[in-house]
């Protein structure tokens, strides 16, 4: 990784941040915004195939900014001032930096890693342009790929690895939940403050199929809505701030994947509900007035996935899986049958109700604690609070949610997939994600309006209704912070834990076997793989495809065949890539070639296999 393209670029994130503050935003906020605008501009830069100069041009940018920010700041006219450094700051640095160190020493080790989300990063960075019709590389063409653009301009600064993409995607997790602190009207509670750190710590809990170490947008997803969604609430006063927020996160999230869509009505919803609460006027003219600036802004900010959609209709002719399309989704309910669609939906119906399922476990824990929440709060204390109506339209959001999951089965899976509910544990866990960040910034605030005293000026050491009450505060807050820690430090563990285990698994032997070829080519290889799930899956030949760049790539693991059958299969390929020794091949090789072959790169000659250090191209 170089340091010093890690250096410029974290200065222009600092530029694209400290100029979003210089327009009101709040630092907590300004991070993932910054991200987020940066990756807008390279995608209408892509779009308009100068993708190449954007990588260069848009950090750039962000490095002058900053300049003229430091210049502006020597000069005492800049707008921006200097906040203190709280408590959730110093753990949130502390923590990002050590589970960033970990993250930039992993392997990329899932599967769909190697079937879309890396292979679009090297893509990108290594073509230059979009997937056209011709680049049969790229299988999911309707994929958007707004984190794939952030991410190669990551690794186009720093270096190209599979730690720095991660690094990449991290930095998006994490400034977006830095900007749910947000929410905070007093940032020196420490209480307030550890409870959305440890629910922070939390999320990892349901991030579990995932983790971190994966480029899935699954958590990328929820945690960029919450972070748009707590921007809203913060700027629920300056509408014009809050429109803005919208747009670019709604913009944002659809470019991420076609199920962003769902987190996009969330916020639009929102927005609309914030605006008409904070306008003058009666009933229906507050209405009034929070559609007409709502409903543009959510149409600005569908724009740029409308435009993908045109682009990927008219680039190409097949329909990729889990493209939004109308005729894929007619043709597929042409093929499913009223018995297979009922079929379908009693495992669902058994999958969302089971209470093994760790994403019931996570519906039930924010049902539980915003009740429990609403009960001291309403109850014992005797005050006012929304947590009993904002758990309401979470219940409500969970049920919106998995009748679109149940479609998105119904209609756009085969059946094969369908059928076993495929990756559903991973996409339900994203909601359950998203509702633990939304109902814990509401109980923040709420438990910020329910304090003894209410004039943050007047806050002090000896603002609390008794000894007790100020005792059990900083009890409790100790206790998060612990737990907070010790959690984070679990999953760093976690992380470290599956990267020894993946020591023996096929992306990290490829690497021990030969460097990555850049130069995307069409060359035959044969990847010998003694697994069969591997090779039955595809696995096998996805990270072939991956690590030589080429479309013709092929995983197989049978080779109980004949000698001339066996001869006829290798003279098929230019090479032959054996990443650990195959039992069946090794003596087949023996029969065929009179050669005793374990592990290694090959080049396939009519008579025999000449070991060779890499692929040419």
């Amino acid at each position: 990784m170089s340091v010093f393209g890690f250096i410029i670029f974290i200065i222009a994130q600092m530029g694209y941040a400290g100029g979003l503050r210089e327009f009101g935003i709040n630092k907590h906020l300004s991070w993932i915004t910054g991200m987020i605008v940066q990756t807008l501009f390279l995608y209408v830069f892509a779009m308009l195939k100068l993708l190449p100069f954007a990588l260069t041009a848009v950090v750039i940018f962000g490095v002058l900014i900053e300049a003229i920010r430091i210049v502006l700041l020597l000069l005492h006219k800049g707008r921006t001032k200097f906040e203190e450094m709280h408590y959730f700051d110093v753990w949130m640095l502390v923590i990002g930096i050590i589970l960033g160190k970990t993250l930039a020493n992993s392997p990329l080790l899932h599967y769909d890693n190697y079937s879309h989300w890396a292979l679009i990063v090297k893509f990108l960075l290594f073509q230059g342009h979009l997937p056209t019709a011709t680049d049969s590389l790229i299988s999911f063409t309707s994929y958007p790929p707004a984190t794939a653009l952030f991410i190669t301009q990551f690794v186009h600064w720093v270096g190209f690895s599979d730690g720095a993409m991660l690094v990449a995607q991290f930095l998006l997790i994490w400034a977006s939940f830095y900007a749910i602190f947000s929410v905070l009207r007093d940032r020196t509670r420490a209480l307030n403050a550890f409870i959305l750190c440890f629910i922070i710590s939390i999320t990892n809990v349901f991030n579990i199929a995932i983790r971190m170490n994966n480029l899935l947008v699954d958590f990328v997803l929820p945690v960029v809505t919450a972070a748009g969604i707590a921007g809203i609430y913060t700027y629920r006063k300056k509408w014009k701030i809050a429109c803005f927020i919208a747009f670019v996160f709604s913009a944002e999230l659809l470019l991420i994947k076609n199920s962003g869509a769902m987190y996009v009505v969330m916020t639009g919803f929102y927005l609309w509900y914030t605006l008409m609460k904070n306008t003058k006027g009666n009933l229906f003219e507050r209405i009034g007035k929070s559609s007409l600036l709502s409903i543009p802004t959510m149409v600005l900010g569908y724009l740029p996935f409308f435009w993908w959609n045109l682009h990927v209709k008219s680039t190409f002719a097949a329909v990729s899986k889990h493209q939004i399309s109308s005729q894929a989704y007619k043709h597929q309910l042409s093929n499913e049958g009223t018995t297979v669609i009922l079929k379908i939906g009693r495992k669902f119906i058994h999958e969302i109700t089971s209470t093994n399922s760790l994403s019931t476990k996570g519906v039930i824990l924010i049902n539980i604690g915003l009740i429990v929440a609403w009960l001291i709060i309403r109850i014992f204390l005797d005050k006012k609070t929304n947590l009993f109506a904002t758990l309401v339209a979470l219940d409500l959001s969970f049920v919106a949610y998995y009748i679109s999951v149940f479609a998105m089965y119904i209609v756009s899976m085969p059946y094969a997939e369908a059928i076993k509910l495929d990756g559903c544990e991973r996409y339900l866990s994203s909601m359950v994600i998203l509702n633990l960040l939304l109902g814990s910034m509401a109980l923040v605030v709420a438990m910020d309006r329910a304090y003894f005293e209410q004039d943050i000026s007047k806050r002090s050491l000896r603002s609390f209704y008794s000894i007790i009450t100020k005792n059990m505060y900083q009890i409790m807050a100790l206790v998060l912070m612990i737990f907070s820690v010790i959690m984070m430090f679990s999953e760093i563990n976690g992380i470290e834990y599956n990267d020894t285990l993946g020591k023996e698994e096929l992306p990290v032997q490829m690497k021990n076997l030969a460097s990555q070829t850049t130069k995307m080519n069409h060359t035959k290889i044969l990847l010998v793989d003694p697994h069969v799930v591997d090779a039955d899956d595809y696995y096998a030949g996805y990270v072939g495809r991956y690590y030589f760049f080429s479309d013709k790539v092929i995983g197989q693991e049978n080779f109980t065949m004949s000698k001339e059958q066996f001869k006829a299969t290798v003279n098929g390929y230019k090479y032959v890539v054996i990443p650990e020794w195959h039992r069946t091949f090794t003596v087949m090789t023996q029969r065929v070639y009179h050669q005793h072959l374990k592990v290694g790169i090959f080049k396939v000659t009519p008579n025999k296999l000449v070991r060779v250090k890499n692929i040419k191209v």
